[in-house]
């Protein structure tokens, strides 16, 4: 169990060149920061924390080449069929059981996405900050990996709507705000729209977060959810090449 003053905290790195953005919960699930600011920018912040667990938008590291061994494949369920699967972590062919698409991430660093090969770089600085992977028993600084559409997915116990549109906003900060992270209600905004605000194309979406914050957000809650109540999540994935954890303690069968 971690102590009352551990920061829990989410990074999004999925924009690419463009900047990390972060959030940070303390134990209350109250809102400590939120922002962006280039790599150096958000480690010199995570540097700051006497205690944190971090929670990250992006594999950990490429593919190992786990699911072109025959013993790894044996034990999943359902056993992929012969030749399927080979260039793919563990953990996406899983949740790809449960109807929830994870990108690919490839054996080969350069053929990754830059979003990944960013995320790649943010682990390895981190493990120089002295985080270590989670779980970690008695480990003040603990990192883990997190894939937003999941726990989104995992939370809803649905597919979420598309993360872009207005509506996919609102439901994801809602979810969170059930979820008790002391945000703004985002239901306010039907309580504000009026004819004459639809007509002029004036929406009051000032207090709605953006896609990138509702991400860093959500990862944040997962960590905070590992570090407070590790037996109400679940963990997909084989450790040698990065598990995701997810903020419920049963995974549905599959996700309609």
């Amino acid at each position: 169990m971690f102590s009352s003053h551990t920061t829990y905290l989410g990074i999004d790195p999925t924009a690419g060149d463009k900047p990390l953005t972060y959030v940070a919960l303390d134990q209350d699930l109250s809102l400590l920061a939120i922002g962006q600011g280039d790599m150096e920018e958000v480690l010199a912040f995570v540097a700051g924390q006497r205690s944190a667990v971090i929670g990250v938008c992006a594999p950990s590291s490429p593919n190992l080449g786990l699911m072109d061994r025959a013993e790894v494949r044996e034990r999943l369920s359902p056993v992929p069929r012969p030749g399927r699967w080979r260039n793919f972590r563990v953990v996406e062919y899983q949740l790809r059981q449960h109807n929830i698409y994870m990108p690919q991430t490839s054996a080969q660093a350069e053929s990754c996405p830059r979003w990944m090969q960013q995320g790649f770089t943010l682990y390895q600085r981190l493990k120089h900050l002295s985080y270590l992977h989670y779980p970690q028993k008695d480990a003040d600084h603990q990192c883990l990996e997190v894939y937003p559409h999941a726990c989104f997915a995992a939370l809803l116990e649905h597919l979420p709507l598309t993360k872009h549109s207005l509506e996919g906003r609102i439901q994801r900060q809602l979810v969170l705000y059930k979820c008790d992270l002391d945000i703004p209600d985002p239901m306010y905004i039907f309580e504000e729209i009026t004819r004459h605000r639809l007509l002029q194309g004036i929406l009051p979406i000032e207090e709605l977060y953006q896609v990138e914050e509702l991400d860093a957000m959500v990862a944040a809650f997962t960590a905070w959810m590992a570090g407070t109540k590790p037996d109400q999540v679940s963990l997909l994935g084989d450790s040698r090449e990065g598990q995701i954890v997810i903020p419920v303690a049963e995974i549905l069968s599959r996700y309609p």
